[in-house]
Order: C-alpha cells, then sequence, then structure tokens
C-alpha cells in the first residue's frame, strides 16, 4: 500500500508524538509539520496558575496551529509525505478543558472560522497510553515547566482524547497501544509500526503489540 499523503501523529502530553514523527519522518524522507509548543510565552505560567493564563495560552496556540496548516496547505506540490505531531482539531479538546464557559464561548467565536480552511489529514496514528505510564515519560523528558503537570490534570486529558477518538470518522484512524513498546529505540517495535500503516484499510483500526519493555 502507497504510504498516505498527509500523516497526522495525535495523543497525550507525553506519550511520544514528536518521538514518532521525527522517526517516520526520515525513514520515510517524508516532511515534518512539529508543534511550536515552546515558542508560546505562556505556557510556563499557564502551569503554574492555569485559572489565570488558560485563555491566553490557548488562543497563542489556536492561531501558531492554524498558521502551521497554511503553510502545510502550501507544501502539497512538493511533498510526497507529509507526518505532522498534531491535529488542529486537537485544540478544541485544550479549550474544553482548560477554559471557562465564557472563555470558551469567545475561543469557539475565533475557532470556527480558522477551522473552515482547515483540511483532515488522510491518516490518524492515535498513540494510547495509560496515565502513569505518560507521567513517566514526562519526567524522563525532563522538561522543567512540566513538572508542574500533576496526574489528575494528565489523567482528564488523557480521558479526553479517549472519547474524542472513539468517536473520530473523519480520516482512517490507527488506535496504537503505546504502554509496553518503546518504537524510538527499538527497532522491532517500528518495524511492526510501519507495516501495519502500510496495511490497507479504511476506518478505524487497533493495533495492541507485543510487550518489548518490561
Amino acid at each position: 500500500m502507497k504510504i498516505p499523503y498527509h500523516i497526522a501523529i495525535e495523543g497525550t502530553i507525553g506519550v511520544g508524538k514528536t518521538s514518532l514523527a521525527k522517526v517516520l519522518g526520515e525513514l520515510l524522507d517524508a516532511k515534518l509539520i512539529l508543534e511550536e509548543f515552546e515558542e508560546n510565552p505562556f505556557l510556563v505560567e499557564f502551569y503554574k496558575d492555569s485559572e489565570r493564563y488558560a485563555f491566553q495560552t490557548q488562543l497563542f496556540f489556536l492561531l501558531s496551529r492554524y498558521r502551521q496548516q497554511q503553510q502545510l496547505q502550501q507544501t502539497e506540490l512538493f511533498t510526497k509525505t507529509l507526518i505532522s505531531d498534531y491535529m488542529f482539531i486537537k485544540d478544541r479538546l485544550f479549550a474544553a478543558l482548560n477554559l471557562n464557559d465564557k472563555e470558551m464561548s469567545l475561543y469557539n467565536s475565533v475557532a470556527r472560522i480558522l477551522e473552515k480552511s482547515v483540511s483532515s489529514p488522510d491518516m490518524v496514528i492515535f498513540l494510547q497510553s495509560d496515565t502513569d505510564r505518560l507521567m513517566h515519560n514526562i519526567k524522563i523528558r525532563g522538561r522543567e515547566y512540566e513538572k508542574m503537570i500533576d496526574w489528575k490534570y494528565i489523567d482528564a486529558l488523557n480521558q479526553m482524547y479517549n472519547e474524542f477518538f472513539f468517536r473520530y470518522s473523519s480520516s482512517p484512524l490507527i488506535i496504537i497501544n503505546t504502554n509496553d513498546i518503546d518504537f524510538v529505540n527499538n527497532k522491532n517495535d517500528l518495524e511492526e509500526i510501519i507495516q501495519f500503516i502500510r496495511t490497507p484499510s479504511e476506518g478505524t483500526r487497533y493495533f495492541n503489540p507485543m510487550k518489548s519493555i518490561s
């Protein structure tokens, strides 16, 4: 099977979206579109005081992701395969979790306009993991501002992601259980994922690989 043109990799904070995107990008000689989260000037303050800085943080992400999506569309004529480590629609998941009703109303008025010119990816890979594993990954990668993230926040976000992708039907979807694999350091795990992506399919498929790490 031919690799889909635009593959979007999604999942909760700490699940390995960017790591898989980089590995696949190199392997498939694809153009990468990576989320520029570190450019958000409100992110550090958000983790210190989420109620005060939620709206500024979310609006910055919304506009930044929109700008990247517009750049993405301009590369279509010159790129064989494109891999991104997020979907534009993910912004709504974070907004629904972080904003109050008044902020959400204002957010929606902006988001609805932007969403009209953003296309869905040709395939989505949803990396699924339990909350304890996510917290472990976050701790291991050691980003200073992420030290303030608590288990309850990640668990709530994780549940929201699972519920969203349970209903997702806008493009072919692969759901991969990542609890017991290491696709960055284990070549066999990565090869299994590649083979699964290449298998012809429509709708939603579930990939539950055999345990490779303890």
